[in-house]
């Protein structure tokens, strides 16, 4: 039996400014925009050359403040062609950091071990890491 994680809830207090972070700044594509009963609206976005998308709206999941999902974490190809891009688009970002030591430094010493760390303008906070074997580099 295949399990697929398909979606993750982000919780923001601004749904068009967290909209317009996700879709403009970094490039996630908008699946759809719905309103739901007299209040509600869920904006689903989905990472290039992802399988899974992340969920931002009101009235989605009352009981997890906006800014508390820490230690979500997107892989790319190039670490720092990712971090170029993040710049270029505005994001503000870590440099590019090595956790660890890569226990098979070919055919790039970064793989599994480069990082990049931004947040979300609620807080809501990401990694980026990169697997050169999963993927197309960033911006490709």
């Amino acid at each position: 039996m295949d399990w697929t994680l398909e979606v993750v809830i982000v919780p923001v207090s601004d749904l068009d400014r967290a909209k317009a972070f996700y879709a403009d700044r970094l490039g996630f594509a908008v699946d759809h925009d719905t309103r739901f009963g007299e209040t509600g609206r869920m904006v689903q976005l989905t990472p290039p050359g992802s399988g899974c998308s992340i969920v931002i709206g009101n009235e989605v999941v009352p009981q997890m403040p906006p800014g508390s999902l820490k230690g979500l974490q997107l892989v790319v190809a190039d670490i720092r062609r990712a971090h170029a891009e993040l710049t270029e688009r505005g994001v503000e970002c870590s440099e590019v950091q090595v956790l660890g030591e890569n226990p098979r430094p070919m055919p790039d010493p970064l793989d599994n071990v480069g990082f990049v760390f931004f947040s979300d303008p609620d807080g809501n906070a990401w990694a980026v890491q990169q697997i050169s074997s999963r993927g197309r580099p960033a911006g490709a």
